[in-house]
């Protein structure tokens, strides 16, 4: 049975990933394609569910080497299945954990505080006199790790 190939563009309508970052993926290690005698990419069905799986695991937090090394588990380089996902995402439950309670402390915390660089130092709960949240470096300082990440550079108009 010969195995469908799709284009970079149907992947792309298919999954909901741009094609540059395909192209990236292909180049970090993510996923694989073959490539036509003109050069032009054709990927295996399959990487629908690679794709599937990276989307999913950049939204529980992990990176993209995180992302490229469960991935490199999988024999073959095939596509995870039903139970592969249940070994990979076992691991990330205590991530999701940490990043639901940082979430939970941000809302709970929201009218009052943003971590300091400090919305009113008069009401301050975490009190910060003389700005010493600052010798810890830039930022909100008191926020939690996990919610002081640096937001994706979006490239939308």
């Amino acid at each position: 049975m010969a195995v469908e190939l799709l284009t970079i563009g149907q992947v792309s309508a298919r999954s909901g990933v741009a094609a540059s970052a395909l192209r990236y993926y292909e180049e970090q290690g993510l996923i694989s394609s073959t490539r036509t005698s003109g050069g032009a990419r054709r990927y295996p069905r399959t990487v629908l569910r690679r794709l599937a799986f990276v989307r999913a695991a950049q939204n529980v937090g992990l990176s993209l080497t995180e992302i490229r090394e469960a991935l490199a588990t999988l024999p073959d380089g095939r596509p995870p299945t039903a139970r592969d996902w249940g070994r990979l995402s076992s691991g990330w439950r205590e991530r999701l954990d940490q990043q639901i309670a940082a979430l939970v402390q941000l809302r709970d915390g929201l009218d009052s505080c943003i971590g300091c660089g400090c919305l009113s130092l008069g009401r301050c709960a975490l009190s910060n006199p003389g700005d010493v949240a600052a010798s810890s470096g830039p930022g909100a300082r008191w926020l939690s790790p996990l919610l002081r990440r640096v937001p994706p550079v979006s490239n939308a108009g």
